[in-house]
This record gives structure tokens, sequence and C-alpha cells, in this order.
């Protein structure tokens, strides 16, 4: 059975979202990439191929080598889902500031 991953499932693993920062700043080769993990290079590879069946990641290839570059459209997904939150902890965040300036001004 072949279940369909999506952006949320590729980003739930710590080592996947580790190569989306790194390759957000610089397209790298899979080598570049395995080089930053203390994992086998065909463990960093499965991780690079979900990433790139969830469409985070894009491939190009440049003579011999495959370059791997973020698909910054995908993760406008992540950030969509995860704006409210953004919000709701901004406000919660300002509330707690204003309260503390209270405290402060009582003292």
């Amino acid at each position: 059975m072949n279940l369909r991953r999506d952006v949320f499932q590729a980003i739930a693993d710590p080592t996947r979202r580790a190569i989306l920062l790194l390759v957000a700043s610089q397209s790298m080769t899979a080598g570049a990439i395995a080089s930053n993990f203390d994992t086998a290079r065909p463990t960093v590879s499965k991780h690079l191929q979900i990433l790139t069946e969830c469409e985070l990641l894009e491939q190009k290839q440049t003579g011999r080598e495959i370059y791997y570059y973020i698909n910054a459209k995908n993760m406008k997904e992540v950030a969509d889902f995860i704006e409210p939150f953004r919000k709701m902890w901004d406000d919660r965040f300002n509330k707690l500031e204003d309260i503390m300036k209270n405290y402060q001004s009582k003292k």
C-alpha cells in the first residue's frame, strides 16, 4: 500500500526539518547535505526522497550533480497553517507584556 505523503508528515521528522534549513539558504548536492549529518548517506537520501515526493524540495541536474533546492511555494502551506497559532501567541505575549509593565509601574 503506497500512502501519499504530505508536507506535515515530511516536516514531522527533525532530520528533514534540518535538511530544509540547510537548503533554504542555498542549493546543495546530496553529498553536501549528507556531510552535515552523522548518519549513513542512504538514510539522508531517503529523507531527500520524502521531501522531494512532498514537493518541499526540487531537484535540478547540473552535469553529473543533482542539486536540491527549496520549493517555497509548497512551504507556504505550512506557513498558512501556522499563521493563526503565531497570531494567538503574539496576542498572548502582548497581553503578558502589558501585565508586566503595569506590575513594574506599581512598584
